[in-house]
């Protein structure tokens, strides 16, 4: 073998290794944009099954949280068995749950406790025999009018 057969072997294995690379990635790419997109239709779809409406009346029950705390206070286990009665009565009403905060302090921990402190009550709800399908999280709000403290700490609960 002469050197030019030599550097054409090399020259073709570079090229050839450069075309496995950039096959390899593509296929790479195809199947993260696939799984990618698996994920999102998923969260679209659980999303949309799990779209809260808009409050509607009177909240059924309102529990007031410590400061700074997302355990459920000393009368929720009674709240949460009213909820249970008025859902079972409704048949297959969704029970709404909202969370407040107040606007002073760190916005997002205020929220991130409202959310809490929502999850809080469902997790109850749940634990008390009521079936996940059927209750939806309002997204955290912020309270505003009377400017008692306890308003910004609170979670209402709708049966409708």
């Amino acid at each position: 073998m002469d050197d030019d057969d030599i550097s054409v072997k090399i020259a073709l294995g570079v090229v050839g290794g450069v075309i496995a690379l950039v096959i390899a990635l593509a296929i790479g790419v195809a199947v993260g944009e696939v799984g990618t997109m698996g994920e999102a239709s998923a969260t679209a779809s659980s999303g949309a099954e799990m779209a809260a409406p808009e409050p509607v009346g009177e909240a059924l029950i309102k529990l007031y949280f410590g400061v700074d705390q997302a355990a459920l206070p000393d009368d929720g286990a009674a709240a949460v068995q009213t909820v249970i009665v008025a859902a079972q009565d409704k048949g297959e009403a969704i029970v709404l749950i909202s969370g407040f905060h107040d606007a002073s302090g760190d916005a997002a921990h205020n929220a991130e406790l409202a959310k809490q402190r929502a999850l809080t009550v469902r997790d109850a709800l749940i634990a008390a025999g009521l079936d996940a399908g059927r209750i939806r999280l309002s997204k955290p709000a912020t309270t505003q009018g009377s400017g008692e403290p306890q308003e910004a700490r609170r979670v209402e609960v709708r049966v409708q």
